[in-house]
């Protein structure tokens, strides 16, 4: 089947067509989502995004403006750059489970490790619940000020103060 006879079929909503579509251009789709996304599960969902919006939009593409193949590229790319930008993959970048992690704990080789990890967090305790939230985001899930900003809804110039006080009430209590 030709591109143009695909593109009838698939016009006319043709589940066939949909299913040809898939094969002939996943592939290439999925390897430039992935180069973008790094995650091949996350990829995956963009992937099936896109044939859906591929599908639904099919009236949108335009012959004279470019070939169909440069269409679906920029669904894809863009589909994936939104997912980038889009602020629950951002913040499930961040909170890594803690799963990840509880071997290096459990680990008898590593009782520095465990010995500073339950001392720092004993000391984080001590503070307010808003220094404690505040040095959960920015120091323990890496979220830069502006982000801590937006997910607390608070101005950036506060988050910057917020952050010294609590760091130099955290700094006092190591003193002690």
């Amino acid at each position: 089947m030709t591109q143009e006879e695909l593109l009838e079929q698939i016009y006319k909503k043709d589940n066939k067509a949909f299913t040809l579509l898939y094969d002939m251009y996943a592939r290439s789709l999925f390897g430039v989502i992935f180069n973008l996304i790094k995650d091949k599960e996350e990829a995956e969902d963009v992937l099936q995004e896109v044939f859906i919006k591929i599908w639904k939009n099919i009236d949108s593409y335009n012959e004279n403006k470019g070939r169909f193949f440069t269409w679906i590229l920029n669904i894809a790319r863009n589909a994936a750059i939104d997912k980038l930008r889009s602020k629950n993959f951002n913040n499930n970048q961040k909170n890594l489970s803690a799963d990840n992690f509880v071997h290096i704990l459990d680990d008898p080789s590593k009782i520095n490790n465990k010995i500073d990890t339950i001392g720092i967090q004993e000391f984080v305790k001590k503070l307010k619940p808003k220094c404690i939230q505040l040095i959960d985001l920015l120091f323990f899930k890496g979220y830069t000020q502006q982000e801590v900003s937006d997910e607390l809804e608070i101005p950036l110039g506060t988050v910057k103060t917020q952050n010294r006080n609590c760091i130099n009430e955290l700094r006092n209590l190591l003193k002690v």
